[in-house]
């Protein structure tokens, strides 16, 4: 778990299909709250897509040697008493569980926030044309690492309160 790291230097290898398809399950083997399962995932694999998410994220320029990408979005219709706290914590569980998936597999991954960024969430609704009800909360640039990081743990004990504050 700590060798999960943001990479955003890849190589140029492609990633297998069945790969995705890992990183697909783990996203969806999160929790969800009352088991709603709100996320819908949209997983880009040509440069075209690729480049257009590039274009909608400010910060995303590590997406230029990103081999694949998803897009992690929440039905509100579909989230827990269609509450936005709920879509978000359910997806953000489902993220999580992408970026750990990629880590464990040997992959590189970089979480892209789009939510609460209007003009980002307007730029990927519009350009992925996502239907009414469904918000993208992230993008995760995915490829073979082209960069080493170190392990590591960020544990700040000072943070941490028992019993109570």
């Amino acid at each position: 778990m700590f060798a999960r790291r943001s990479i955003r230097k890849y190589t140029q290898e492609p990633i297998p299909a069945p790969l995705i398809n890992d990183l697909l399950e783990a996203a969806m083997a999160a929790p969800s709250a009352m088991g709603k399962n709100p996320w819908q995932i949209v997983a880009l694999q040509t440069r075209e897509s690729i480049d257009k998410l590039a274009f909608c994220l400010p910060n995303g320029k590590m997406l230029a040697g990103a081999t694949a990408a998803l897009l992690v979005c929440g039905d509100i219709n579909q989230a827990h008493d269609k509450e936005l706290s709920f879509l978000l914590q359910d997806t953000s569980a489902a993220i999580e569980n992408i970026l750990l998936a990629a880590s464990m597999l040997g992959l590189g991954a970089c979480w892209l926030g789009i939510h609460p960024r209007e003009e980002r969430i307007e730029a990927v609704r519009t350009t992925f044309c996502l239907p009414e009800g469904i918000l993208p909360v992230a993008g995760i640039s995915l490829g073979w690492p082209d960069e080493e990081k170190e392990p590591r743990t960020r544990l700040q004990a000072e943070q941490v309160h028992f019993e109570q504050w």
